[in-house]
């Protein structure tokens, strides 16, 4: 069994018994599946421990109701870890944020766009938990996955503003066979829908412009939400079936 910490002080007693060695560090809200068993891969590859971290963020939601759909499989999570990961942490609210969220982290430039101007606040809620997060663990690497790439930018962003001592290793999106970008979301569309989901990535990579994509994706059914066009990528978020899917495809 993978040994789980709740606090930060059992974290560092643990962590002082670990001796020395390069630390990699992945963090997640749980609800695993392939996708991040390859960051797990990745990270056990090039450092002598590896930490993961299962907390589902409130900060980062903007709908109550999605914060409460989004599935905890605590058991099944551990065992998609075993063989990659030395230890997890999985803190309370109370131990994340005992000043009550009253400090964040804000970006006033890159998050405006994509998934900020759809979520207001979800980028303060990201980058301020993974602040906290790299402060707990202080390792030597951590990474995240591309699929995510607004995100990933803000990230990076903000590690080299705050003059952050970690490597942000970028990992490639994982797919399933028909090119739909893996999800802890997937798993609750209807057998149909995730037929359909397949035409996201196809029709974001198919497409002349952004304005195109939009346009053929509300043709098939999809709600879109965004499709943005950035320096070698563009980035979308749609809705199918009341659930909202984001991917992104290089240029």
């Amino acid at each position: 069994m993978i040994p789980s910490f709740t606090t930060r002080a059992e974290w560092r007693a643990h962590r002082a018994a670990l001796g020395g060695g390069p630390v990699g560090f992945v963090p997640t809200m749980g609800a695993l599946h392939a996708g991040h068993q390859s960051l797990f891969a990745r990270a056990r590859r090039g450092n002598g421990v590896v930490v993961a971290s299962v907390f589902v963020n409130p900060t980062q939601f903007d709908d109550p109701a999605d914060l409460a759909r989004y599935p905890r499989t605590w058991d099944a999570d551990l065992a998609l870890m075993e063989g990659f990961v030395d230890v997890v942490l999985a803190p309370t609210v109370a131990e994340l944020y005992p000043d009550e969220y009253r400090y964040r982290v804000t970006e006033r430039d890159r998050s405006r766009g994509g998934e900020g101007a759809q979520r207001p606040g979800h980028f303060d809620g990201v980058l301020t938990v993974v602040l906290k997060l790299l402060q707990w663990v202080a390792p030597q690497r951590a990474y995240f996955g591309e699929k995510d790439w607004q995100q990933l930018q803000l990230v990076r962003g903000m590690v080299d503003a705050f003059f952050l001592p970690v490597e942000i290793v970028a990992c490639p999106t994982v797919r399933a066979p028909d090119g739909l970008a893996l999800s802890s979301r997937n798993r609750r569309l209807s057998a149909a829908g995730r037929i359909r989901a397949a035409e996201f990535p196809r029709l974001l990579r198919e497409s002349a412009s952004a304005e195109a994509a939009a346009a053929a994706l509300a043709g098939a059914g999809f709600g879109v939400d965004y499709v943005e066009d950035e320096p070698g990528r563009r980035i979308a978020a749609v809705r199918l079936e009341g659930l909202r899917l984001i991917d992104h495809v290089r240029l």
